[in-house]
Formats: C-alpha cells, sequence, structure tokens
C-alpha cells in the first residue's frame, strides 16, 4: 500500500488539513491503515492509527443499529407512533413561521413520528446549524441549546409534517431515548452490551476512558482567514442524555468492525448483530419521491454548506445516505455513506466488499480541504484495488 501512503503524504502536506488517520478493510481484512500529522494544532506529537476521535454524528449508524435490534426482537415496531411510548412525540408541532412580534407559528402535525420516519430524517426534525428558522425559535423561546447536554434541547417544533420531506436533524436522538425507555436502560450501557462489545469495539464509548481520554486527537479550527487554531468545544458539566445522534468517541479500527458487521448482513466475530433482512432494509431507499436537499449553513462557525452527495443522486436509508449511482471518486452504484461533524467520514462499497473512514478533527464541517482530502484518499484506495 506504499502508493497510497505516498498520495495521502503529500495530500496532507498540500492540503493544509490537521493530523488525520485513513484505514480500511476488503473481504473482512484490514487493506490500508496510515496516520499522518500530530496529535493536534497544539501538540507536536505524532498521531498514531490507535487515537481517538470524536465520532460526532458517525454514532447516528451505530444508534439506528441498536434501534434495530429492538425491532429485530419484536419490541420496537418502525411504523407505529411513538407518542405512546415517548410522550413528548404524541402531539408534535410544525413551525410555520413567526408573526410580526416574533412569536413562533406552531400548528398540529398531520401525521405522527414513527421510528422509520426517524431513522431516515422524514420525521420533521432539524438542526439549528442548517435551519434559521430554528435558531430563531430557541432564541425566541429560551429553550436550552443541543450543546448544553440537556434533553429538553431536543424539544424543537418540526420543519414541516412527519413524512413529507426530508431534513438532518436530531431524530437519531429521539431513536436513542426510545432505546432508553424499552430497555430500561442507558443507552451507552445497552450499547456496550449489545453492539460495541459483540463486535470488538473496545475503545469506543460515549464517556471516554482514562486511557482513550491520553490517546485522543485534538480538535482544531480552520478560521475565516484560512489559518488553523486549537480549539475545544465547551463541554456541559452534567448531560442528561447520552446523545445517540452524535456523542461516541472512538477509533478507525472500531469503526471498521462496526462497518463490516454492515458488509457481513449484520454478522459478526461475535454473533449476529441484526438479521439480515434488516440490514437490507437499511439499505434499501427510504424516502420515496422525496429528494435529500443540499444543506445551507446557518451557523458558519460550526459547518459550511453541505452536499455530500457531491451534486450527484443520493437517498437515505435506515441510519445513513445511499449511493444508487456509486460516486466520482471510486464507490460503486449501492453504496453507502455519512460523517461527522469534527470532518470524520465513512463509506461501505458492498459491490466491492470494501468500508473505509478517514477521521480529523477539526470545525467547521464540510472543510473543503477535508473533503478533498477524503477524495484523495478514496480515489487512491480504488486505484490500489484496480490493480
Amino acid at each position: 500500500m506504499s502508493q497510497i501512503h505516498e498520495t495521502l503524504t503529500a495530500a496532507h502536506a498540500m492540503q493544509r488539513t490537521p493530523g488525520f488517520v485513513a484505514a480500511a478493510w476488503r473481504d473482512g481484512q484490514p487493506l490500508f491503515q496510515g496516520a499522518y500529522g500530530t496529535v493536534g494544532l497544539g501538540d507536536p506529537a505524532p498521531l498514531k492509527a490507535d487515537a481517538v476521535f470524536w465520532l460526532a454524528s458517525m454514532t447516528k449508524a451505530l444508534t439506528s443499529v441498536a434501534a434495530l435490534q429492538l425491532v429485530d426482537q419484536g419490541r420496537l415496531s418502525l411504523d407505529a407512533p411513538l407518542g405512546k411510548l415517548l410522550p413528548a412525540l404524541a402531539e408534535p408541532q410544525v413551525l410555520e413561521g413567526f408573526d410580526p412580534e416574533g412569536r413562533p407559528r406552531l400548528r398540529p402535525a398531520r401525521a405522527p413520528v414513527t421510528l422509520r420516519r426517524l431513522l431516515s430524517h422524514t420525521s420533521g426534525f432539524g438542526y439549528d446549524m442548517w435551519s434559521s428558522d430554528l435558531g430563531r425559535y430557541i432564541e425566541a423561546t429560551g429553550m436550552p441549546g443541543l450543546g448544553t447536554g440537556q434533553k429538553a434541547a431536543l424539544n424543537l417544533p418540526l420543519l414541516f409534517d412527519p413524512g413529507t420531506d426530508w431534513a438532518y436533524g436530531v431524530s437519531t436522538d429521539w431513536v436513542g431515548l426510545a432505546v432508553e425507555v424499552v430497555t430500561g436502560e442507558g443507552l451507552a450501557t445497552w450499547m456496550t452490551e449489545h453492539l460495541l462489545s459483540p463486535l470488538g469495539m473496545t475503545a469506543t464509548a460515549f464517556a471516554p476512558t482514562p486511557d482513550m481520554q491520553a490517546r485522543h486527537a485534538g480538535l482544531g479550527l480552520r478560521t475565516p482567514d484560512g489559518s488553523l487554531v486549537p480549539f475545544e468545544l465547551p463541554v456541559p458539566p452534567t448531560a442528561d442524555f447520552a446523545g445517540g445522534g452524535g456523542g461516541l468517541h472512538g477509533t478507525a479500527s472500531d469503526y471498521l468492525r462496526f462497518l463490516q458487521m454492515l458488509l457481513d448482513r449484520g454478522n459478526a466475530p461475535g454473533g449476529r448483530i441484526l438479521k439480515a433482512e434488516t440490514v437490507a432494509e437499511m439499505q434499501r431507499n427510504q424516502l420515496g419521491n422525496v429528494a435529500i436537499r443540499r444543506l445551507t449553513t446557518a451557523a458558519p462557525f460550526l459547518t459550511h454548506d453541505l452536499d455530500m452527495a457531491a451534486g450527484g443522486p443520493a437517498e437515505w436509508g435506515l441510519g445513513f445516505m445511499l449511493h444508487p449511482q456509486g460516486g466520482p471518486n471510486g464507490r460503486r452504484p449501492g453504496s453507502l455513506s455519512w460523517a461527522g461533524l469534527a470532518n470524520t467520514y465513512y463509506w461501505v462499497d458492498p459491490a466491492e466488499r470494501l468500508c473505509a473512514v478517514i477521521l480529523t478533527q477539526m470545525l467547521p464541517f464540510a472543510d473543503p480541504d477535508c473533503l478533498a482530502l477524503a477524495a484523495t484518499f478514496e480515489r487512491a484506495l480504488y486505484a490500489e484495488i484496480a490493480d
């Protein structure tokens, strides 16, 4: 894999990215792994392949699988209204705008919130970082923001009636709460016992252990003038929910174990995780005629505009984006992918039996240099396996 290594070494030097780890498996065997740069902008120690990263929204796929395990067991339904299980979802409200005094205008939703709609992001829930209306709502009502770690931050109005459109947001956090109510356990406890441990993901957790903290990559920020500075996200002193939408920290090799399970149709060395037909449903388009929209930033400090499909057709399954026609850098039709806020990216290519991750730790999300780096890694991998 020396050619991939040389390509990434050159890309790291040219594209002004902080340290990163890139890794891939094929047919269940390691294909490539490399670490580049330093632990952080304020730490000159070389980054190692076992570095721990904040996975952010890469958490969503794991929380989705945790819920689908309960569907397999008959303890959760994909299509039943969730209001009885989660009373806060019993009478969802749609935000229609604001009156002249700036007060929100709300109306009852015309359809229920279901697990399928949460997993496919057709529930109506959004993020204020991509919705100025939700940001205005939070300010007008004084409700806590998601960064506070308070469960009340999830009590947002819907942007549309469930099932009628697509918006990326807090849906998977609600999925995590559903798992907790059904199991009577915290999401971290359930996920560790029934997903992380059977997969051998010993360096993945919502609350990193001291050993994980010692290996954690430092977060950086690209300022408007293009320079990079060390940065730390404020950590709430007490969080009252685990954050199924973005709370996990972990390593590249751990995450590849999870992705390999999807390639193996739910099977894993530690035992079956999901039914094969459930994995197939995860990889089926759930949107019908609804289109995935380009996300326009309402918080440039956190994220750029986002088009993870790079202008191509895209769909959404139960936990991640689907690429029915493949992608411009090598992935084949039928691939799936997603990412995390600190510029962490993954994809799975069933046709090539390939899964890969590239993990950085920097903001804002969808950084052009990080996206270019991920594309370079993808092209290099497919060039290698084509030889």
